[in-house]
This record gives structure tokens, C-alpha cells and sequence, in this order.
């Protein structure tokens, strides 16, 4: 179940805003997809990003996959949590296992996310062309 507070890129990204900050990470889908997280790469803090650019990578058991940040903003944070230990990105890919946080440079971009609701309806659909 896709959390109803988050905002879903169709890269199978998601994002949490709280106040100008976003935080980023890889939907339940996309880390069932991916199967064992074994590797994450994340950004330094400091930099910036538009939405749609790669801020990294994620490395599964099946396949090394981009991330894409959903929305532009400056990293002020990296879950070096999950770096060291990136299996929680499968155990909860929407609360520990969150993946940067970004201050926001704009609020406008949120309203061309997905919904959780939309999402769902996204992926039913991408299933159905497998």
C-alpha cells in the first residue's frame, strides 16, 4: 500500500514534503522489483538538483537502477544509514529507508506528481503491458 501523505514519480520514486524540504526514496514497488538491495550511491550534501536528474544508484542482486529525484532542490541530507546497510530499503522503503532530503527550490513541481491513488493505477497498468 503506497502511503496517501507521499507524491510518486513515474520513475518509482516518491517524495515527503515537510515544510520547503523533501524527502526522497525508491517506492515499495520498485524495491520489489529490484529484489535484494546490496549497494546504494547517494550524493554529497550540497548539491543541486533539477527534477528528473539521476542522483544516484541503486544495486540489487538482479540489476544496477538509476534514482531520479522527482523534484530540484539542494541535498541537506543522506541516510548513511541505508548506505551502510542498504537491505532497510527493502524492509521500508517508505520510513528508514528513505534515501536523501532535499530543500526545495520550488513547491510547483509536487502538483505533477502522482497521487498514491494515481500510482497504484500506474503500476496496474505497467504490469499489464509486462
Amino acid at each position: 500500500m503506497n502511503p496517501e501523505d507521499l507524491r510518486y514519480a513515474d520513475s518509482h520514486e516518491w517524495v515527503r514534503v515537510e515544510g520547503d524540504t523533501g524527502t526522497i526514496g525508491i517506492t515499495d514497488h520498485a524495491q520489489k522489483q529490484l529484489g535484494e538491495i546490496v549497494y546504494l550511491e547517494l550524493p554529497e550534501v550540497g548539491h543541486m538538483y533539477d527534477a528528473g536528474d539521476e542522483f544516484g544508484t541503486v544495486e540489487s542482486v538482479k540489476a544496477v537502477s538509476e534514482l531520479n529525484t522527482p523534484v530540484s532542490g539542494e541535498v541537506v541530507a543522506v541516510n548513511k544509514g541505508a548506505v551502510g546497510e542498504p537491505g532497510i530499503v527493502n524492509d521500508d522503503p517508505f520510513g528508514d529507508g528513505w534515501l536523501i532530503k532535499l530543500k526545495l527550490s520550488t513547491d510547483v513541481e509536487i502538483g505533477k506528481l502522482m497521487t498514491a491513488e494515481a500510482y497504484a493505477e500506474y503500476v496496474r497498468e505497467e504490469e499489464q503491458e509486462k
